[in-house]
């Protein structure tokens, strides 16, 4: 039932972009198009999954016994720079339209604050493994539904008529506020839910 719990505050209460503000570069970048914001998502799903597995077993059996935790984001942002290349190469042979859909954006996963956001939390909290696992793939699902759902947005938008001074990143930006504050309205789910089976 705890993972459940995790599973649902992830994605919904503590969303990583709408909640927390991480990552919001790709979430206004690639979100023009549904299509793309769906490979995105699922770029950053398996990343995110993928680099906070690595992230912990090298906090955990290199940087912690050998004292060296002070090294934690140099060594966690190699990692995701790693992950990242190894996706590009993928998805270049399997998915070459998807692929220059993407574009800059891509490479930018790297630097997204998300994915080293997302390691270091893991950590921080003293997740074991599994739990670590489960957060960032919940994390990740989280952060997918954001940018589709506000891809989906902009793509109606791009279909009215929006005064000239709204046009462009003005309308997303005020979109993307209204988003986060729809996305608040799950506040209290996971207080309710604890309480409802015994785990507050």
């Amino acid at each position: 039932m705890e993972y459940i719990l995790i599973f649902i505050t992830a994605i919904f209460v503590n969303n990583i972009v709408l909640s927390q503000f991480l990552g919001i570069c790709p979430f206004l970048g690639v979100s023009k198009k549904v299509e793309t914001a769906m490979g995105m998502g699922a770029a950053v799903a398996f990343v995110l999954t993928l680099s906070t597995i690595v992230t912990y077993v090298i906090q955990k059996f290199v940087l912690d016994p050998f004292g060296l935790a002070y090294l934690q984001t140099i060594a966690f942002i190699l990692v995701i720079a790693a992950l990242v290349q190894m996706v590009e190469i993928i998805l270049k042979k399997v998915s070459p339209a998807l692929y220059q859909a993407l574009g800059v954006f891509l490479p930018l996963i790297t630097t997204n604050c998300c994915i080293l956001g997302v390691a270091i939390l893991v950590i921080q909290q003293d997740f074991d493994l599994l739990t670590g696992v489960i957060y960032a793939f919940s994390t990740a699902l989280g952060f997918a539904l954001a940018l589709i759902v506000f891809a989906g947005i902009r793509e109606q938008l791009s279909m009215v008529s929006i005064p000239k001074g709204m046009q462009g990143m003005s309308i997303a930006l005020v979109t993307a506020g209204l988003l986060a504050m729809a996305f608040m309205g799950f506040s209290g789910v996971d207080k309710g839910l604890s309480a409802l089976f015994g785990l507050g």
